[in-house]
This record gives structure tokens, sequence and C-alpha cells, in this order.
């Protein structure tokens, strides 16, 4: 996943226009009085809010969604689940900056946010450029194609021979899994996990790969998509544990705030996590 200079120097204008835009338009001064007279801290936490279930847009603050920073909508989500609980248990005020996906890398290692909670797996790779807390989610890699496909009684990943197929860009489903796909047509990266979706629903390609939570919440919003999944089989994917181990970014040397949140993350089981994703698809919007 190597960019070239010009592309992390517009992904880090990218994220710093978006948290200057966020402290021109987000919380209002009544909420920043309040915060201050607290003696409360603001942790700001980056997302796409574009990635359901794990965070997404919505227009109002039903089932406790946050208000996004510069935007009139809110964010909700697996993520925001998490970055809510996080926040309380810390005693911090909570600010969701809306970012793409590649700016969120950018806008840790500038200071502009504090973290990044947003489905990262927890990759070698990144963390050259941040530090990671413990997991706060373990994803398996699935394979989504449609009912009624060439590929929809594959059993493995070598039954996928031959398939065109895509993903999100700057993934480990992109980068590392559909290469194991035998004579696979590898399309280019979509931008997103909602893009790579309507990708495959609009039959531009006879599969994509992603992890259990978005192939579960995709099945919920296209219902003719099934979930093929090949883990614990002989025909599964090869992925190393940091490659489905979800966490959270931070600033290289935040020892203290990764401490803490380590702290909030030891609370808490697989179950939970598991018990909060179940949560979080349930709500989510069939539109992303």
């Amino acid at each position: 996943m190597k960019k070239n200079v010009k592309k992390v120097i517009s992904a880090l204008l990218a994220a710093s226009m978006a948290v200057s835009l966020a402290a021109c338009g987000g919380k209002s001064e009544k909420q920043e009085s309040a915060a201050a007279a607290e003696g409360k801290k603001t942790l700001k936490v980056a997302m796409e809010c574009g990635y359901a279930p794990y965070n997404w847009t919505q227009p109002d603050d039903s089932n406790g969604a946050v208000p996004i920073s510069g935007s009139p909508d809110y964010a909700y989500g697996y993520d925001v689940m998490m970055a809510k609980k996080i926040a309380d248990e810390l005693g911090y005020e909570l600010e969701i900056v809306k970012l793409d996906w590649d700016a969120l890398v950018p806008a840790v290692q500038s200071g502009t946010v504090d973290c990044v909670i947003a489905g990262q797996s927890i990759t070698s790779e990144r963390m050259e450029s941040v530090d990671f807390t413990e997991p706060y989610y373990y994803a398996s890699i699935i394979t989504l194609v449609k009912n009624d496909g060439a590929y929809a009684d594959a059993k493995s990943v070598e039954d996928l021979k031959g398939a065109v197929c895509t993903s999100q860009q700057n993934t480990i489903w992109y980068n590392v899994c559909l290469p194991q796909i035998p004579d696979a047509k590898i399309l280019p990266a979509q931008e997103s996990a909602p893009a790579m979706l309507v990708a495959l629903s609009a039959g531009k390609c006879d599969l994509v790969v992603t992890d259990m939570p978005t192939g579960m919440a995709a099945c919920v919003a296209y219902p003719d998509f099934k979930l093929l999944d090949f883990s614990d089989t002989e025909g599964a994917f090869e992925v190393s544990e940091e490659e489905i181990n979800i966490g959270i970014s931070l600033k290289k040397g935040n020892t203290e705030l990764k401490d803490a949140i380590n702290g909030v993350l030891g609370k808490m089981t697989p179950d939970d996590y598991t018990k909060m994703m179940d949560d979080a698809i349930s709500v989510q919007p069939l539109s992303q």
C-alpha cells in the first residue's frame, strides 16, 4: 500500500481542511462553555461516517447518534458506540470528525485529531506511521456474491477461480486477499466500502471481499447478496492475525491516551464487542 508523495500531500491537505471546517462549524458556544465549565477535554475522533456497520451518517440523533463537526448531520454505528463509551469512561467530551479513508492516518500524524476509530486493521505497515491500541474488534474475512451468480456455491478461495472482483482501496481485502484468487480479474479498487457494494449490486463484478461485519450489514441492505465464509477451512484466505484485528490508531508516542483507551478496552470481552456490533447492524441505514 505504498503511496506516492503527491497522494500523501493531498491526503494531508484534505485532513487539514476537514478539521478546519470542523473547528468553524462544530459544537455550539453553549456546548463549549459547558465543557469548559466542567473542566472536560475534548476527544477528537476521526472516521469516514460512511462505512456501515462501523460508522455511518444520518440526519438526526436517533439511537444516540453524535453530531458531526461542521455538519448538520450525525454519525452513528459501532465506531461511534465505542467512541462514546471511551469518552464517557475517560471523562471527555466527544467530537466526531468526518474524513475520507485516505485522510485518516495523515490526520492522526498531524495531530489534527486525537485518534481514528474507523475499522482499521492493525497491520505492521500502518504501525510504521501510527500507534495502535489493543484490538476493539476481531473481523474474519468473507466474500460477497450475488444469490444467482456464478460463484454462489463456492466453498473455497479456489472455487472463485477466474472471478471478476474488487474491494475497497488500501485494505487487506484488496491488496492481500484478491490476489489469492486463481486467475482473478481484479478491477481497480473502490474508494469506499459503499462503492464496492454498489459495484457488486450493479453487476460490474462477480464478487467483493470484505470483513464479516461489513458483509452482514451488506446482506441486510442488499437481500440479493450471499455471504460466503471460508474461515476455519482449508480453502480460506490466508491472512495473518494482525490483518483481522481491528484497532484504534493514535499519533506515535501518545502513550497517555493509548494507555487510557486500553484501560477501557481491557474491561470488555469479545462477547461485548459482538453484542455492540449486532446492535449497530440492527439499526444501520439500509442505504449504507
